[in-house]
């Protein structure tokens, strides 16, 4: 089971690069609204901006787990090496290697990896197999938009 795996771009898409480029500034700019973060997610305004990238849905969302998320991602020293790294070489898979069933869940309004753009190797090359589940009106983090129906995808192919 993937929620919206990275690394599946088209091979000579290079869009990639921008989108990896992008995680380290949201970091920065996370880290300096941090310290202020319980009063930052007060706000119906604050859950919204901190929100804006991964969910569609973000009202019924604890203060408390966005604070959890902010603070970890404020924390996250691998960052820019997981970012460096992936510029330099790329995604691969393996797909001789995958042997179980595999479903791939993907939100249509994914700001991080756009759908289907985002997924072009996986479902051209790496997975063609796999059970896609796109979900209307959902952004990266189906966990957090649409947080049963994720849980009854994820039973869905586990059980």
């Amino acid at each position: 089971m993937a929620l919206a795996p990275a690394g599946g771009w088209a091979v000579g898409d290079e869009s990639y690069k921008e989108t990896l480029a992008f995680f380290p500034a949201m970091q920065q700019q996370i880290r300096m609204v941090a310290p202020q973060a319980r009063a930052y997610l007060a706000t119906d305004e604050g859950r919204r901006r901190a929100t804006l990238m991964s969910t569609v849905r973000y009202e019924h969302l604890p203060v408390e787990l966005l604070e959890h998320q902010m603070l970890g991602t404020a924390a996250c020293r691998d960052v820019v090496p997981m970012v460096d790294h992936a510029i330099e070489h790329g995604y691969e898979l393996d797909p001789e290697r995958v042997t179980c069933p595999v479903r791939i869940v993907w939100g249509t309004e994914d700001k991080f990896l756009p759908w289907p753009s985002a997924a072009a190797r996986f479902r051209q090359d790496w997975l063609p197999q796999a059970d896609y589940v796109v979900l209307d009106d959902v952004g990266h983090q189906p966990q957090l938009d649409v947080p049963v129906e994720a849980a009854q995808l994820i039973l869905g192919v586990t059980s």
